[in-house]
């Protein structure tokens, strides 16, 4: 299996999207021809899905971009999930595309723009109940895990310096892994009403997701994990014999790793915790409504209370040139990283988790920041700009933090922007990549990223109903 960061290729990729049953026709005679795998090769097909492709795409007036639409929304059940019914129960296992685990922050990711959808398609809708269920004995594994196996096979990660399990692709601890689970059942049980997925078993792995963010809050003692991997790679290894980096208890909860699996430099990575503070407040009202637990719905918000408090006191920072804003990372001590990553949850991503709102000034001030050069992984060039990460390197623009400015504003002519170089950055593929080369798009990472598709299809969804004038435009 070769590991995420190694997944760099330039020219040759459309050979490569071929290889990965992609039909090999891109423009013919004027015309683009769809890249989604045949219908006989594709994993899932959700009536509900086709539906709204095919009455978006009329109102997109770009054939690229129509195309690109089409490609990609449905990338995810074209290509990653694998369905079916155990003891009677749905259980959908999802891999993240080009490696064949189930990420718990990706494939949350991954049909969360699908649930719109689940009240007019019932095959849909216990697909997505199907991942809850697989998440939360995902959980019950290992809630310290962001990645595991369909069943307990091992991985390449095997002689991690960590408690591995046969079931487990990675145990790198990310508060963030958990919040998405809990995003997901959520918002599942607030679309369709359905409590099935809320049973005894969920709501084991929920008070085990409340005792691990405990647990890494710290206060008595280090807690039980720890993380070190033999690797010239600094960012995937945890320093202090796999501790991380010191912290002062002060109330926020640590993260060694962040969202895109690269290492912290501080441990309390501040948008892992905004998410955490949220997530405990979905909790809360799940245990108040569905398992009528008085304790448990108590201990959840005082949790997020004070998480909240710690964010707004340690975690609001002066910047020497901009003025106060949210730093990425502290350490309780006073220290302090400016920094911005483009997985999410990230400072570029905090309304749209439902932290705040975009107008809060602290947002605000932070997402200049993200998109400016005051900002070391922000680049400028002759196809857009965007902000990269550590785990590409030099150069290599996120599409995903294109996108997500897209998702976080209400400027029409930011948005137009912003769907123009999603466009003109998919190195004439069809799809969009983990990251591209500021000034050649041909040079790619990632030829199958289905988060990254799915969260495209997201976008255009959102435009559609509340900027539909922008789907109107030509933006070759």
């Amino acid at each position: 299996m070769v590991a995420r960061r190694d997944f760099i290729r330039n020219g040759g990729l459309l050979a490569g999207a071929v290889a990965l049953g992609f039909p090999k026709a891109v423009f013919s005679q004027g015309v683009y021809v769809s890249k989604r795998p045949l219908p006989a090769q594709r994993k899932f097909t959700s009536a509900g899905v086709e539906k709204a492709i095919s009455n978006i795409k009329k109102e997109i007036s770009d054939p690229k971009l129509g195309w690109m639409f089409e490609n990609c929304f449905p990338n995810t059940l074209d290509t990653t999930v694998s369905f079916k019914m155990e003891n009677g129960r749905p259980d959908t296992f999802v891999i993240t595309g080009d490696i064949n685990a189930m990420w718990l922050r990706d494939s949350s990711a991954q049909v969360w723009p699908y649930l719109p959808l689940i009240k007019e398609d019932e095959k849909l809708k216990q697909l997505i109940a199907g991942v809850v269920n697989r998440q939360t004995k995902c959980i019950l594994i290992d809630p310290y895990a962001n990645a595991f196996n369909e069943g307990p096979t091992g991985s390449e990660w095997d002689t991690d310096l960590t408690e591995m399990k046969p079931e487990l692709h990675e145990r790198k601890w990310e508060i963030d892994s958990l919040c998405y689970t809990v995003r997901l059942a959520y918002h599942y049980w607030k679309e369709s009403g359905d409590t099935s997925v809320l049973n005894d078993t969920y709501k084991k792995a929920a008070k085990l997701i409340v005792k691990t963010f405990k647990e890494q809050q710290r206060k008595e003692n280090r807690g039980p994990y720890k993380f070190q991997r033999n690797t010239p790679i600094q960012s995937d290894t945890a320093p202090n014999k796999g501790w991380g980096a010191p912290m002062q208890p002060v109330g926020l909860i640590v993260s060694i790793f962040r969202p895109s699996d690269d290492a912290t430099v501080f441990p309390f990575l501040i948008p892992s915790n905004m998410f955490a503070v949220v997530s405990l407040r979905q909790l809360a009202e799940m245990s108040e409504v569905v398992f009528k637990d008085a304790a448990f719905t108590k201990e959840c918000m005082e949790l997020a209370d004070e998480v909240d408090r710690a964010i707004k006191a340690y975690a609001i920072v002066p910047h020497p040139q901009l003025g106060n804003m949210f730093g990425f990372e502290v350490d309780g001590y006073g220290n302090r990283l400016f920094l911005d990553d483009t997985n999410v949850p990230s400072l570029l991503s905090i309304p749209y988790l439902g932290y705040t709102t975009a107008d809060d000034p602290l947002y605000q001030a932070s997402r200049h920041f993200v998109w400016s050069s005051f900002h070391c992984w922000f680049y400028k060039g002759k196809y857009g700009d965007g902000v990269g990460s550590p785990h590409t390197g030099p150069d290599y623009i996120w599409p995903m933090s294109i996108i997500m400015k897209a998702l976080t504003s209400s400027d029409k002519e930011e948005i137009a922007e912003c769907l123009r170089t999603i466009r003109n950055t998919d190195g004439d593929t069809g799809f969009v990549h983990e990251s591209f080369h500021k000034n050649d798009p041909a040079k790619f990472t990632r030829p199958w990223f289905a988060w990254v598709n799915t969260l495209f299809g997201e976008l255009i969804m959102k435009v559609s109903l509340e900027y539909p004038e922008l789907l109107k435009r030509q933006y070759a």
